[in-house]
Protein backbone atom coordinates (compact mmCIF):
# COMPACT_ATOMS: atom_id res chain seq x y z
CA UNK A 1 0.00 0.00 0.00
CA UNK A 2 1.27 3.66 -1.17
CA UNK A 3 2.24 5.66 1.79
CA UNK A 4 1.76 9.19 2.45
CA UNK A 5 4.31 11.76 4.13
CA UNK A 6 3.14 15.22 5.15
CA UNK A 7 4.21 18.36 6.92
CA UNK A 8 1.77 20.80 9.08
CA UNK A 9 2.64 24.24 9.99
CA UNK A 10 -0.05 26.09 11.81
CA UNK A 11 -1.12 29.34 10.73
CA UNK A 12 0.48 32.57 12.02
CA UNK A 13 -0.77 34.44 15.13
CA UNK A 14 -4.00 36.71 14.85
CA UNK A 15 -6.03 39.11 17.61
CA UNK A 16 -7.53 36.61 18.58
CA UNK A 17 -4.90 34.34 19.28
CA UNK A 18 -3.32 36.80 21.16
CA UNK A 19 -6.53 37.63 23.12
CA UNK A 20 -6.67 33.58 23.72
CA UNK A 21 -9.95 33.43 21.97
CA UNK A 22 -11.32 30.37 20.33
CA UNK A 23 -11.47 30.47 16.79
CA UNK A 24 -12.95 27.27 15.00
CA UNK A 25 -13.67 28.69 11.71
CA UNK A 26 -14.19 32.11 12.06
CA UNK A 27 -11.92 33.91 9.03
CA UNK A 28 -9.79 36.12 11.16
CA UNK A 29 -6.39 37.60 9.38
CA UNK A 30 -2.93 37.80 10.34
CA UNK A 31 -1.19 40.25 13.19
CA UNK A 32 0.86 42.56 10.90
CA UNK A 33 3.90 42.14 13.25
CA UNK A 34 3.46 38.27 12.63
CA UNK A 35 3.05 38.87 8.85
CA UNK A 36 6.54 40.51 9.11
CA UNK A 37 7.89 37.90 11.72
CA UNK A 38 7.07 34.81 8.88
CA UNK A 39 8.40 36.85 5.79
CA UNK A 40 11.57 36.58 7.72
CA UNK A 41 11.39 32.69 7.72
CA UNK A 42 11.20 30.45 4.38
CA UNK A 43 10.64 26.24 4.66
CA UNK A 44 13.28 23.66 5.23
CA UNK A 45 15.13 22.72 2.09
CA UNK A 46 13.08 19.41 2.36
CA UNK A 47 10.05 20.93 1.88
CA UNK A 48 10.49 23.36 -0.42
CA UNK A 49 9.52 21.75 -3.64
CA UNK A 50 7.17 19.71 -2.65
CA UNK A 51 2.66 20.30 -3.19
CA UNK A 52 1.75 22.62 -0.53
CA UNK A 53 -2.12 23.12 0.94
CA UNK A 54 -3.69 25.74 2.86
CA UNK A 55 -7.32 25.83 4.10
CA UNK A 56 -10.45 28.44 3.00
CA UNK A 57 -9.64 30.35 6.16
CA UNK A 58 -7.59 33.74 5.08
CA UNK A 59 -5.19 33.23 7.88
CA UNK A 60 -3.31 29.84 6.60
CA UNK A 61 -3.08 31.74 3.08
CA UNK A 62 -1.67 34.73 4.62
CA UNK A 63 0.94 32.64 6.16
CA UNK A 64 2.07 30.98 2.69
CA UNK A 65 2.08 34.39 1.54
CA UNK A 66 4.85 35.66 4.00
CA UNK A 67 7.00 32.48 3.58
CA UNK A 68 6.74 32.93 -0.09
CA UNK A 69 5.16 29.34 -0.26
CA UNK A 70 3.58 29.34 -4.06
CA UNK A 71 1.82 27.41 -5.64
CA UNK A 72 -0.38 26.51 -2.44
CA UNK A 73 -4.06 24.95 -3.10
CA UNK A 74 -6.86 25.42 -0.44
CA UNK A 75 -8.28 22.20 0.73
CA UNK A 76 -11.20 22.15 2.82
CA UNK A 77 -10.77 19.08 4.73
CA UNK A 78 -7.94 20.74 6.39
CA UNK A 79 -9.98 23.59 8.30
CA UNK A 80 -9.84 24.28 11.88
CA UNK A 81 -12.20 22.38 13.98
CA UNK A 82 -16.24 23.52 13.94
CA UNK A 83 -16.36 25.12 17.50
CA UNK A 84 -19.90 26.31 17.34
CA UNK A 85 -21.64 28.82 19.91
CA UNK A 86 -18.38 28.77 21.64
CA UNK A 87 -16.33 30.54 18.98
CA UNK A 88 -14.74 34.08 19.98
CA UNK A 89 -15.23 32.45 23.95
CA UNK A 90 -12.45 32.33 26.20
CA UNK A 91 -12.06 28.56 27.35
CA UNK A 92 -11.48 29.84 30.98
CA UNK A 93 -14.65 31.75 30.91
CA UNK A 94 -16.60 28.42 29.37
CA UNK A 95 -15.51 26.68 32.15
CA UNK A 96 -16.11 29.20 35.21
CA UNK A 97 -19.62 29.53 32.94
CA UNK A 98 -20.59 25.87 32.65
CA UNK A 99 -18.75 24.33 35.45
CA UNK A 100 -19.20 20.54 35.96
CA UNK A 101 -20.85 20.29 32.34
CA UNK A 102 -18.11 21.64 30.68
CA UNK A 103 -15.52 19.44 33.00
CA UNK A 104 -17.57 16.02 31.47
CA UNK A 105 -17.00 17.77 28.20
CA UNK A 106 -13.40 17.60 28.76
CA UNK A 107 -13.28 14.31 29.95
CA UNK A 108 -14.42 13.12 26.80
CA UNK A 109 -11.27 13.07 24.95
CA UNK A 110 -11.84 12.71 21.47
CA UNK A 111 -15.49 12.67 22.02
CA UNK A 112 -15.23 16.24 23.39
CA UNK A 113 -18.10 18.53 21.55
CA UNK A 114 -18.35 22.42 21.74
CA UNK A 115 -22.10 23.41 21.22
CA UNK A 116 -23.00 22.76 17.73
CA UNK A 117 -19.79 22.05 16.79
CA UNK A 118 -17.16 19.32 15.97
CA UNK A 119 -15.49 16.82 17.81
CA UNK A 120 -11.75 15.47 17.38
CA UNK A 121 -12.73 12.56 15.59
CA UNK A 122 -14.48 14.67 13.37
CA UNK A 123 -11.87 16.24 12.52
CA UNK A 124 -9.54 13.46 11.67
CA UNK A 125 -12.20 11.72 9.87
CA UNK A 126 -12.19 14.76 7.58
CA UNK A 127 -8.16 14.34 7.54
CA UNK A 128 -8.35 10.95 6.40
CA UNK A 129 -11.04 11.49 3.71
CA UNK A 130 -8.60 13.83 2.23
CA UNK A 131 -5.98 11.28 2.76
CA UNK A 132 -7.70 8.65 0.93
CA UNK A 133 -8.61 10.34 -2.27
CA UNK A 134 -4.48 11.64 -2.63
CA UNK A 135 -3.55 7.78 -2.10
CA UNK A 136 -5.91 6.79 -4.94
CA UNK A 137 -4.37 9.25 -7.18
CA UNK A 138 -0.96 7.83 -6.81
CA UNK A 139 0.64 4.94 -8.63
CA UNK A 140 0.92 2.02 -6.22
CA UNK A 141 3.90 1.28 -3.65
CA UNK A 142 5.04 4.68 -4.29
CA UNK A 143 5.51 7.28 -1.62
CA UNK A 144 4.03 10.67 -1.69
CA UNK A 145 4.89 14.17 -0.23
CA UNK A 146 3.49 16.98 0.71
CA UNK A 147 2.73 20.04 3.55
CA UNK A 148 0.10 22.17 4.58
CA UNK A 149 -0.46 25.25 6.33
CA UNK A 150 -3.67 24.31 8.41
CA UNK A 151 -4.90 24.87 12.32
CA UNK A 152 -4.21 23.72 15.83
CA UNK A 153 -6.82 21.64 16.45
CA UNK A 154 -6.33 19.84 13.00
CA UNK A 155 -2.61 19.17 14.14
CA UNK A 156 -3.83 17.76 17.16
CA UNK A 157 -5.90 15.33 16.56
CA UNK A 158 -3.26 13.90 13.74
CA UNK A 159 -0.62 14.12 16.34
CA UNK A 160 -2.86 12.53 19.16
CA UNK A 161 -3.65 9.13 15.86
CA UNK A 162 0.14 9.05 15.42
CA UNK A 163 0.80 9.17 18.95
CA UNK A 164 -1.57 6.95 20.48
CA UNK A 165 -2.26 9.86 22.75
CA UNK A 166 -6.49 9.59 24.19
CA UNK A 167 -6.49 13.38 24.24
CA UNK A 168 -6.99 13.51 27.53
CA UNK A 169 -4.80 14.88 30.33
CA UNK A 170 -1.69 16.16 29.60
CA UNK A 171 -0.09 16.41 25.77
CA UNK A 172 2.87 13.70 26.03
CA UNK A 173 5.24 16.18 24.03
CA UNK A 174 5.58 19.58 23.90
CA UNK A 175 4.64 21.07 20.02
CA UNK A 176 6.20 24.50 18.93
CA UNK A 177 3.25 26.09 16.85
CA UNK A 178 5.86 27.91 14.62
CA UNK A 179 7.59 24.94 13.70
CA UNK A 180 6.66 21.88 11.27
CA UNK A 181 5.32 18.34 12.48
CA UNK A 182 5.77 15.75 10.05
CA UNK A 183 3.33 12.74 9.61
CA UNK A 184 3.18 9.27 7.82
CA UNK A 185 -0.02 7.65 6.70
CA UNK A 186 -1.00 4.53 4.75
CA UNK A 187 -4.72 2.76 4.88
CA UNK A 188 -3.31 -0.71 6.18
CA UNK A 189 -1.17 1.44 8.92
CA UNK A 190 -2.82 4.46 9.82
CA UNK A 191 -0.62 7.39 11.22
CA UNK A 192 2.76 7.79 12.45
CA UNK A 193 5.17 10.19 13.63
CA UNK A 194 8.15 11.33 11.33
CA UNK A 195 9.48 14.24 13.49
CA UNK A 196 7.68 17.09 15.73
CA UNK A 197 9.02 20.35 15.72
CA UNK A 198 11.24 20.69 12.86
CA UNK A 199 11.87 24.66 12.70
CA UNK A 200 11.38 27.25 9.76
CA UNK A 201 14.96 28.73 8.69
CA UNK A 202 15.80 32.71 9.04
CA UNK A 203 16.26 34.02 6.19
CA UNK A 204 20.07 35.48 6.29
CA UNK A 205 20.72 39.15 4.75
CA UNK A 206 22.10 37.53 0.80
CA UNK A 207 19.13 35.48 0.57
CA UNK A 208 17.17 38.77 1.07
CA UNK A 209 18.65 40.81 -1.72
Amino acid sequence: MSTIRFALLRHGVTDWNAEKRIQGRSDISLRTDTIAHYRTLRLPDDWQDVPWYCTPLTRTRETADALSISPVTAQPDLIEMDWGTWEGERLPDLRAKLGAEMARNEDRGWAFRPDGGESPQDVLVRVQDFLTRHTANQAPGTNDTFGAITHKGVIRAVYAAARGWDMMGKIPDKLDWECLHVFDWSETDGFSVVALNVPLIVIDDEDRL
